[in-house]
């Protein structure tokens, strides 16, 4: 679909398939809407005064032949109530904007939606939370299916309504940063939905190496395999894929963008499991289908690459897919084992099923050779997150309050919200074993708490941040499938961080 920002009004948009102009609570108008009222002479207050339509969100009117108005169709949409429209609501109205917009056939429309006294920054986020919002509702995923459900949508370009020149930089960008974002969306939640017959650990190497090939200039990709895992002591790694005839490989996507390559980078490390069965520590048969999303962690780290190649932002960042398969062959490993790190710290086995945190204590030991300026891990770690925050939010656990903060802020200015949860020493004491140093789970009181526990014992050597996106991830409601969460919160940090958009 074609986006782009231009300066027009509303009566000469002669040749226009449908224009969409915003009315709020109470049958207030907007400026557009006002405009429109005036040249046909009371002809949308006298439609607002039989109650056609309130302006309450959700709310829609098409209208046909405007007195003195060249454009055949103009699309009402409520907006609610002025000046208290938050993201969530908006991308409602952007939602059913298009919706609406398909519904009739329009191949192109003008979207009169932005006020003229509205800041640069509201113009920015508005412009690329349409484009964000309106990938979201188009998105299908039908590619084993014989026959495609859905409708082939007609849209072929949408244009947002600006006032002024100023504004013309600022809707390009954003526009520019929309489509980026949206496409690495559709990227994760593609990767997140693919049957785990075809996405294991090989598979997201070979999207790795092409990654490489198509950004020549500013990607390099290697991968970590078995045999090297055994060299460097990565035994919790290789335990946890012992028991699944499909190789464990760790993909690592270095991504140079910044003026002095040398500069330190930025670490992405992403769970990669891309089927959990819990291993010995069998999972309930219930939703068990689910654990293809395991691999979600992942699945959000390469969609970041591909953003940051596609924007070329001025940053260096390493990629880490931390990829394998849980399963309970008779080479698995078992409750009561006792593995030794690549940190030297050995582990005792009491859950097989808590294998994130295996594999992930490895791959945030492996990364020090980069001396990273900051590490994040993604994982769908823990029922107890889920528990605890819901489908809302993901949890944020950090051993620095500044990158903790940046996340925060990232996630208040996306929509893709996170709460911060705790790291004390009180919780640490739960993870002590009476074998060995660390045990792989705690005594059953605030799992994702204790989790992150165990993974800051191998991160005390450089700032890092973890987010447990289990119930974020995706949706394990009635409209099943991955969330694409929380790349546009990853995303946003790293242009914060570039300070390309602040």
């Amino acid at each position: 679909m074609e986006f782009n920002v231009k300066i027009s009004k509303v009566e000469k948009q002669r040749n226009t398939s449908a224009i969409v102009v915003a009315i709020f609570e109470s049958q207030k108008l907007s400026s557009t809407a006002e405009e429109l009222d005036k040249i046909s002479h009371g002809y949308l207050t006298s439609l607002l005064s039989d109650g056609l339509i309130e302006g309450k969100i959700g709310q829609s009117l098409l209208l046909y032949h405007i007195p003195n108005i060249p454009s055949k169709r103009i699309l009402l949409i409520g907006c609610g109530k002025k000046r208290e429209t938050d993201i969530e609501k908006y991308r409602k109205i952007i939602h059913e904007t298009i919706r609406k917009l398909n519904d009739i056939g329009s191949i192109e429309a003008v979207l009169f939606l932005l006020e003229p006294d509205m800041s640069e920054d509201k113009i920015y986020w508005s412009i690329r939370q349409a484009i964000e919002a309106i990938h979201e509702v188009l998105y299908d995923f039908d590619q084993f299916k014989i026959h495609k459900t859905k409708t082939t949508c007609a849209l072929r370009k949408i244009t947002f309504n600006i006032s002024s020149e100023r504004e013309q930089a600022i809707g390009t960008q954003a526009i520019q940063h929309g489509l980026a974002i949206a496409k690495g969306i559709k990227i994760a939640k593609d990767l997140g939905n693919m049957p785990p017959n075809i996405c294991n650990a090989s598979y997201l190497t070979s999207l790795t190496n092409h990654l490489a090939k198509t950004y020549k200039k500013y990607i390099n990709t290697y991968t970590v395999d078995e045999q090297e895992m055994n060299v460097l002591g990565m035994n919790a790694y290789i335990a946890v894929g012992s028991g699944s005839k499909n190789q464990s490989i760790m993909s690592v996507i270095e991504y140079k963008g910044h003026p002095d390559t040398d500069t330190n980078p930025i670490v992405l490390i992403g769970k990669g499991v891309t089927f959990d069965s819990g291993g010995i520590s069998l999972k309930p048969e219930k939703n068990m289908h689910h654990m293809k999303y395991d691999m979600c962690g992942a699945a959000s780290v390469y969609a970041v690459m591909n953003i940051l190649a596609d924007l070329q932002i001025p940053l260096n960042v390493i990629g880490i897919l931390a990829s394998c398969e849980n399963m309970p062959g008779s080479s698995a490993y078992r409750p009561g084992d006792i593995l030794t790190t690549m940190s030297g710290q050995t582990v005792e086995v009491l859950n097989t099923d808590a294998e994130g945190r295996l594999i992930l204590c490895e791959a945030l030991t492996y990364v020090k050779r980069f001396n990273p300026e900051i590490v994040i891990d993604i994982a769908t770690l823990t029922g107890a997150c889920v528990i605890a925050l819901g489908d809302h939010m993901s949890g944020l656990l950090s051993n620095d309050d500044l990158l903790a903060n940046e996340l925060l802020i990232a996630s208040e200015q996306t929509n893709d919200h996170v709460w911060r949860l705790p790291i004390t020493k009180e919780y640490q004491k739960q993870i002590d074993s009476n074998f060995a140093d660390i045990a792989n789970i705690g005594e059953g009181q605030a799992g994702a708490i204790t989790a992150a526990c165990f993974l800051a014992r191998f991160t005390k050597k450089y700032h890092w941040a973890h987010l447990d996106v289990a119930g974020t991830a995706w949706d394990s409601k009635k409209n099943t499938g991955a969330t694409g969460r929380p790349v546009s919160l990853l995303s946003q940090f790293l242009l914060n961080r570039s300070n390309l958009k602040e």
